[in-house]
């Protein structure tokens, strides 16, 4: 079949219509695939990233493989060795793919596979492979101590590693607790709720059957681990010992009161020299003075002279 005459200044575009057919053989040039684009990988387990050369004419091409993170690429293989932060930990496999031996969650990346090959009319391709590294959940888990009954508590399961997100399950006396308490057969406090994908375990109203050892389990695509089980005490409320208290410090209050006016009664606390007689000096018996708005005085006796 005639697509367009082979004239020169058509040439470009001929070549252009039979590649886009599939018609140009495949030694005018290179051509890549692999076998996934989005590859998963289990933390320190191996993982091979693929770049197959489906067609090639030169006999020794270039391949280099980068490492791009947040927009930023880097070599992990160049010039015929393994570089960056996969030095000592991968190799190169025929004819072009790389082998990790134990990925690491600092290996979540994208890698561009690129390979030249001066002899081709197609000299170059290149193909992009996504790698997501699944990290497995490390909980840690918070359960109180001890809790009196009609109160409200809530037991957490702390995660930051797991990759994806984890979900989290609970159990009490190693029997899983149902997501929904409703749904349990035996019957339980119905109060509490448990959020799957925080780890929270909340009790409305905590009852005396509550108490026992307490552990969450987180999993993921990874795997799933557990934290060590803790014991949560449930206690009745305390009235008489409330109501002891409370007296107590009544009598302690009356006490103190009472030892303090008593002190003030004796003067303990009035500065010194406050309680001395001040002794006015005597009227002169020669004088009488008269009353103040009189504004005069008369002598009581004569004066001798």
């Amino acid at each position: 079949m005639r697509l367009c005459k082979m004239a020169i200044p058509r040439l470009i575009a001929c070549f252009v219509v039979y590649t886009s057919l599939g018609l140009i053989p495949s030694s005018l040039g290179v051509i890549l695939r692999t076998m996934d684009k989005i590859v998963w990988a289990n933390e320190f387990e191996p993982i091979e990233l693929t770049c197959l050369i489906e067609s090639i004419s030169t006999n020794n091409p270039r391949i280099e493989w980068k490492k791009i993170k947040n927009g930023v690429p880097s070599y992990v293989y160049f010039q015929n060795r393994i570089a960056g932060d996969l030095d000592q930990r991968a190799q190169l496999r025929e004819p072009a793919n790389i082998l990790i031996f134990n990925a690491t969650r600092s290996d979540t990346a994208e890698y561009r596979c690129e390979v030249a090959a001066i002899e081709d009319q197609r000299d170059f391709d290149e193909i992009l492979i996504s790698l997501a590294v699944r990290v497995k959940p490390v909980p840690r888990c918070s359960v109180p101590e001890a809790v009196t009954v009609g109160t409200s508590t809530e037991l957490r399961c702390l995660e930051n590693e797991g990759f994806p997100a984890p979900l989290y399950r609970w159990f009490h006396n190693n029997k899983e607790l149902a997501q929904d308490p409703k749904n349990t057969p035996k019957p339980v406090n119905t109060s509490y709720s448990i959020n799957p994908d925080t780890g929270g375990l909340k009790f409305r109203i905590v009852k005396k059957e509550d108490a026992g050892e307490y552990y969450c389990q987180a999993k993921n695509d990874a795997g799933y681990a557990q934290c060590p089980s803790q014991m949560m005490e449930v206690y009745d409320v305390d009235i008489l010992g409330i109501f002891l208290k409370s007296f107590g410090g009544v009598v302690v209050f009356f006490g103190l009161a009472g030892t303090i006016c008593h002190s003030l009664k004796r003067g303990c606390f009035s500065k010194k020299g406050h309680n001395e007689n001040y002794n006015w000096p005597a009227q002169n018996e020669g004088v009488e003075y008269g009353d103040a708005d009189e504004g005069h005085f008369r002598h009581k006796s004569s004066f001798i002279i």
